[in-house]
């Protein structure tokens, strides 16, 4: 399927590829600047928007199930996190002797916990291309299993929200244990390097950025794919009548695993960029607090859209980056009226208020 024939008649996603492409260009332009200059942009909010991209592409993914397949899913933070594991496996590892006991086989948690010898799971990531594939397959495996239990079962609606949540908040335990062996409460951090390139250096973390805004228009282009196809097509028709399309013999289970599968799968890639970037990756990812905020930077944005998602993550995340600044102690509260608003006065989300306007001029 080409380019042109996969953004037809999606003047949104035109435009948030245009800005996208504009932003990595301009973005590192304007870091390799003097910093007396006013166009100067820092370090710090190199990475920053970094990160926000990662949250964009977690955005597509579970718009990806909730807006044209129906699905709400309240566990993606789960292959999120596992993604940034598997890279944090990665990067541990880069470190070598260099870490506070001076181990060149062991992490430094392991060595504080006594341990003797590399755990059999972690054999295998100090090569990039083996966490490269992890960082696909544990997420897609994990859904693929997940969907082939609960799809079949025809568990639907918030029930299956219900389990998803569970999923997550289970993993959050299990990763809190020492014994698990993947660094307990504290988790996986002091990364040195990526690929042979300092963490602590300027490129390094413009690259993290333009690899970010990459993975989000590969992304972004996929899930559009998928939605052009065949294959989206029986999805919507799953989403708005399910036993309808069961009925003239598709088989929803396999289109439903399918689509959950692939948008795991672009889950755990946002995590797996998002970890380099913020420098740690603990337990507290699975939360499923986190989740549900990116149900309302979906809500928010506007779901069924792709781009409303990316939109929506920007937006409410640069809200946080500025509440949790200035009143952090009513984050929490803006974020619930956040979701209230949406729901009553902008079902649609924000893109629905342009939607609208070119319907009526229409």
């Amino acid at each position: 399927m080409g380019l042109l024939r996969i953004l037809q008649n999606d003047r949104g996603g035109q435009l948030f590829l245009a800005v996208l492409i504009a932003l990595l260009v301009a973005v590192p332009m304007m870091h390799s600047l003097p910093e007396s200059s006013p166009f100067y942009i820092s370090t710090y909010t190199v990475t920053l928007l970094g990160k926000y991209l990662t949250y964009a592409l977690l955005a597509v993914a579970v718009d990806l199930v909730w807006g044209y397949l129906g699905i709400l899913s309240l566990g993606h933070a789960a292959f999120f996190a596992l993604g940034g594991y598997a890279m944090g496996m990665y990067l541990m590892r880069q470190i070598g002797d260099r870490g506070v006991y001076g181990n060149a086989e062991l992490p430094d948690f392991m060595v504080f916990l006594n341990w003797t010898e590399l755990p059999w799971f972690w054999q295998g990531f100090d090569h990039f291309w083996f966490a490269a594939l992890m960082i696909m397959i544990v997420p897609g495996l994990l859904a693929f299993v997940f969907g082939w239990f609960a799809f079949r079962s025809r568990v639907t609606g918030v029930y299956l929200s219900i389990i998803t949540q569970a999923l997550t908040y289970a993993l959050m335990l299990a990763f809190f244990r020492n014994e698990m062996g993947f660094g307990g409460n504290n988790g996986l951090t002091d990364f040195k390097e990526i690929l042979g390139f300092s963490l602590q250096d300027d490129a390094t973390r413009v690259g993290l950025f333009v690899a970010s805004g990459i993975a989000l228009a590969i992304g972004y282009l996929s899930c559009r794919a998928i939605v052009k196809s065949r294959l989206g097509r029986v999805a919507v028709a799953i989403r708005d009548a399910e036993d309808r399309t069961r009925f003239i013999g598709y088989r929803v289970d396999r289109v439903k695993l399918a689509i959950f599968t692939f948008s795991a799968v672009l889950a755990g890639i946002a995590g797996a960029l998002y970890v380099p970037q913020v420098g740690i990756i603990n337990p507290s990812e699975f939360q499923p607090l986190n989740s549900i905020e990116v149900v309302v930077w979906v809500a928010m944005g506007g779901r069924a859209t792709l781009y409303g998602a990316v939109l929506g993550a920007l937006g409410v995340n640069y809200a946080k980056t500025y509440f949790t600044a200035a009143f952090p102690e009513f984050w929490l509260f803006a974020l619930g009226a956040l979701f209230v608003f949406v729901t009553l006065l902008l079902p649609r989300g924000v893109v629905g208020i342009f939607r609208k306007k070119q319907e009526g001029e229409l």
